[in-house]
């Protein structure tokens, strides 16, 4: 928020070893990661620097921005990560409490009361997409009732059928159906009292459907993992290691070019959600693993 700072830029500069790599947002050419970097070798005279590319919308390279920053380099300020989560919570307002959290450096809680304070201005939603991937609604009981509907016109219906069907977790489906053995409402009290409170919110504040994923132009498409892919396999030190061998062949296994369309192709319709979700999870793996190559790269 306060702009470079003046006596890091000088302290990299004074480094005798190479500048870790740049990130640099494809679409903008607008440097995601690594303004200190850039202006430190410039400063000592480097006419090039090592940069590797994100590619995604604007929106998700800042989220990309937060997420690194809180690994490496300036430390953030507790002012800097609020005014991040704001901003996340806005472009991303389908992302968990604990998500956003996790992305900008802060306690869920914390990401919680910046929530009240933008939402005037950032869509209130009926469910959030968590740090496992998984989309959760923020009051289970419409899923609920349908599982109980579910249950009533197929009785012999498994549990995995009824709560893939009602969009519930496993588990909350086995608690409606023993709450119908036993006569009781398959609402819990506490979740029809937060429906209440939500009919009674006051008015012009407006429920959506949240989207699987932030809205974000297509990324352009991709092969394998990149340019530095065919280097890495000649790299004796991961070709001859069992651990290298297993990390090329799950770099290899990256979708790109006429492989994502067959994939696309093949998952059937009612499972396009789940899928999706699992995507995002095993994104957010590699994000994480990335990040932490890079932590210990500097």
């Amino acid at each position: 928020m306060g702009g470079e700072d003046a006596q890091h830029v000088q302290a990299l500069a004074r480094l005798d070893t190479p500048l870790p790599p740049i990130v640099v947002h494809r679409a903008s050419m607008r440097v995601v990661d690594g303004m200190h970097r850039l202006r430190a070798a410039r400063l000592r005279g480097d006419e090039r620097i090592a940069a590797r590319f994100f590619d995604g919308s604007d929106e998700d390279a800042f989220v990309y921005a937060v997420r690194v920053n809180i690994l490496h380099g300036l430390p953030l300020t507790q002012a800097e990560r609020a005014a991040a989560a704001e901003r996340i919570i806005r472009t991303h307002p389908q992302w968990s409490d604990r998500l956003i959290a996790s992305a900008a450096g802060l306690a869920a809680s914390t990401v919680a009361s910046l929530r009240k304070k933008v939402s005037d201005r950032a869509a209130q939603l009926n469910a959030r997409t968590g740090r496992d991937g998984r989309v959760r609604p923020l009051n289970a009981a419409e899923g609920r009732r349908r599982a109980c509907a579910l249950i009533a016109a197929k009785p012999q219906a498994s549990l995995r059928e009824i709560a893939d069907a009602a969009g519930i977790a496993l588990g909350t489906a086995r608690d409606v159906r023993l709450r119908i053995r036993q006569g009781q409402d398959p609402v819990p009290k506490k979740l029809r009292d937060a429906e209440n409170r939500d009919v009674n919110r006051p008015v012009g504040r407006t429920t959506t459907t949240p989207a699987a994923a932030p809205p974000a132009a297509p990324p352009p498409p991709v092969t394998d993992a990149g340019p530095a892919l065919p280097r890495l396999r000649k790299d004796p030190s991961l070709r001859l290691t069992e651990g290298g061998r297993a990390l090329l062949h799950l770099l290899s296994s990256h979708p790109g070019g006429e492989r994502t369309r067959r994939l696309l192709e093949s998952v059937p319709a009612h499972r396009r959600t789940a899928v999706a979700q699992a995507a995002r999870a095993c994104a957010e793996s590699w994000l994480r693993f990335a990040s932490e190559l890079e932590r210990r790269a500097v």
